[in-house]
């Protein structure tokens, strides 16, 4: 079977990459940083095989518990990325509760944000799925119309989970959170619709918008409520 598709995808990563790294040389970065960064890249590029291989492995717990539980993660994931926000803004309103309605605004928007960028980076890089890509390899238990990577579902469940934990940093908060996110990952991956790369990107692109957010919604807040809050 042609590897085009899927060659094309590491392809755009690889130049996206070196791009990357002829930004930073103009700007007289130390070598151990460039070095690392280029062992990165190469790492990244050649990591097909170990993402299939790992993908399958996966995706053949197609029985009993780790199926049922991954249908009902991967489910239910839009209606908690909508569900907690959204729920957190309407208590806040009928309890007239300033903080938990700019906790909520976070939240929500750092969700948003992640989703943006990964549906952006989706098109962007067209990746293929991996049950169109692999069709002997992968079963899915559901078919998704938009490209692979990153995963969306990935990034609004960390985005949510990250967001969550820098605003409520109670174990209570943190141990569910980071359970619920990883298990999100742990679905696409068992469903066969995402690769690990497609996950760990999602990942990455979620916690990082949450971690972001923390500065944008300061100006946010101070448009919404005023230079006092």
């Amino acid at each position: 079977m042609s590897n085009d598709k899927d060659m094309s995808f590491f392809e755009k990563l690889n130049i996206f990459m070196v791009s990357l790294l002829n930004n930073l040389m103009k700007f007289r970065m130390k070598k151990a940083v460039l070095a690392c960064f280029l062992s990165f890249c190469t790492v990244f590029v050649c990591a097909q095989n170990w993402d299939i291989n790992t993908l399958h492995r996966i995706n053949s717990w197609d029985s009993g518990f780790p199926r049922s539980y991954s249908k009902f993660i991967s489910g239910s994931t839009p209606v908690v990325l909508a569900g907690i926000p959204a729920g957190m803004a309407i208590y806040a309103a009928i309890k007239k509760d300033q903080p938990l309605l700019q906790n909520a605004i976070y939240v929500g928007s750092s969700v948003a944000e992640a989703l943006v960028l990964t549906y952006a980076m989706k098109y962007t890089f067209d990746r293929q799925r991996p049950y169109d890509r692999y069709p002997d390899r992968v079963y899915p238990s559901n078919y998704e119309d938009s490209p692979s990577f990153p995963s969306a579902h990935t990034a609004g469940a960390f985005s949510l989970a990250t967001s969550l934990c820098i605003k409520y940093p109670k174990w209570y908060v943190i141990a569910p959170s980071a359970l619920w996110a990883c298990s999100v990952g742990f679905a696409r991956m068992n469903e066969g619709v995402h690769y690990p790369t497609d996950v760990i990107g999602g990942a990455a692109i979620g916690a990082g918008c949450a971690v972001a957010n923390v500065y944008i919604n300061r100006w946010l807040n101070s448009w919404l409520f005023g230079k006092g809050h």
